[in-house]
């Protein structure tokens, strides 16, 4: 396995990052331009605003440690298979929760806890953050 990516527990983190963002896209696609049902009820904005700022983030620090930590042509695979399997596990998803608040909020917390291991992680997001400051 090293001959194809030495570091191991960077490959598991990164994926574990980009499946978080993958499946938050998978839920904030079916809120745009119109919200369902489920989610229009008050709130609903709040949690969509809310989520589409933490996958935003998300992504663009999954990417960033994987760019930092992965060899190109392992992220690229890697970050190519799971938005490639992210529907199957969502498809799962009973319709009430992928289309209304209770999905939305318990987005908030699957992608709150990865930006928490993100920024937990060494050479992660506190190491990103103190380079900008």
């Amino acid at each position: 396995m090293d001959a194809i990516e030495p570091n191991i527990a960077g490959l598991a983190v990164f994926t574990a990052l980009w499946t978080a963002a993958c499946l938050g896209f998978l839920v904030l696609s079916g809120m745009f331009p119109v919200r369902p049902v489920g989610a229009r009820k008050a709130g609903g904005g709040t949690l969509v605003a809310l989520n589409s700022l933490l996958w935003l983030t998300l992504a663009a620090g999954a990417l960033a440690y994987g760019y930092e930590h992965l060899r190109l042509t392992t992220l690229v695979v890697v970050s190519g298979l799971v938005l490639l399997f992210a529907p199957a596990p969502f498809e799962l998803l009973p319709p009430s929760f992928r289309d209304g608040r209770r999905g939305l909020a318990t987005l908030v917390v699957l992608q709150g806890a990865a930006l928490a291991v993100w920024l937990a992680v060494p050479g992660g997001g506190a190491g990103l953050l103190q380079l900008i400051v």
